[in-house]
């Protein structure tokens, strides 16, 4: 078992180092497939020996082999956050689909948090393609909730094991979603402006099609504190302006949704 945690690790770095390839480029409406990665200070394209996860970042002392310039804490920090999560999901759930659908679930909500702390922007490609990638994946894979299937058993509606999780996967997706704009419309036309953006609502669906209706609002829930608590004290720590001040709520909620997935 200890074999496949630690390839599950290494195959982990492999995908932290796309995702950064992606948190960069998606947001700015870039490919992902070319041009080559350069250095964004000197454009120097940049050799493979150079882009080993962790390793070439540690033997290049955080700086551009050309131009010295330095390269962004965020590079290591995503592989090394994705490795760690793709192999403890593989030591909680074994060799199995349930592994690799939550080490899914995990890169997206790596990606979306920096992506949204670089940014504060969403890129679709993470949350309405994790939106389907959870639909597709319900059938075979439970969602760790069964509200809106038991609903149809108590209608006499029962629906089989796979239909039934799909049911809940797409109810975990638009429930809350459905919620959180309704409430994010609200604030904005009592306090007349934007309150949440609609990325955060398609970011809650996606989570809502992994994890349900239950841990879609425990996300949202977790998050929420952990937003108003760090992010209260960071406008207080660097003295912003609290009317103005763009908190990037969305990293908030992919820092919860990995702690609730990592307990299923």
């Amino acid at each position: 078992m200890l074999t496949f945690v630690l390839l599950a690790g290494l195959f982990g770095l492999l995908i932290g180092s796309f995702l950064n390839v992606c948190i960069y480029r998606w947001p700015r409406d870039l490919s992902v497939v070319r041009p080559r990665s350069a250095c964004i200070e000197c454009e120097h394209q940049i050799a493979w020996y150079d882009n080993i996860p962790l390793l070439s970042y540690a033997l290049l002392k955080g700086r551009c082999r050309h131009c010295q310039a330095k390269i962004h804490w965020r590079y290591p920090v995503v592989e090394f956050m994705t490795a760690l999560c793709f192999a403890y999901m593989v030591h909680r759930h074994g060799v199995s689909l349930a592994a690799a659908k939550y080490c899914i679930f995990a890169a997206l909500q790596i990606g979306l948090i920096f992506s949204d702390l670089d940014t504060l922007l969403l890129p679709d490609e993470f949350t309405l393609g994790g939106t389907v990638i959870g639909l597709a994946l319900s059938p075979f894979t439970p969602v760790p909730d069964q509200i809106f299937s038991s609903l149809f058993a108590l209608a006499a509606f029962p629906l089989t094991a796979r239909w039934a999780s799909f049911a809940d996967s797409a109810f975990g997706a638009a429930l809350p979603a459905a919620t959180l704009w309704l409430l994010g419309w609200i604030f904005e036309k009592v306090r007349k402006k934007e309150g949440l953006g609609f990325g955060d609502v398609k970011m809650i669906a996606m989570i809502g099609a992994f994890l349900g209706i239950q841990g879609a609002l425990l996300t949202v829930i977790l998050g929420s504190l952990a937003g108003s608590i760090l992010g209260l004290a960071y406008i207080k720590l660097t003295k912003q302006d609290a009317a103005t001040f763009q908190l990037p709520f969305a990293s908030f909620l992919g820092l919860a949704a990995l702690i609730v997935a990592l307990r299923l």
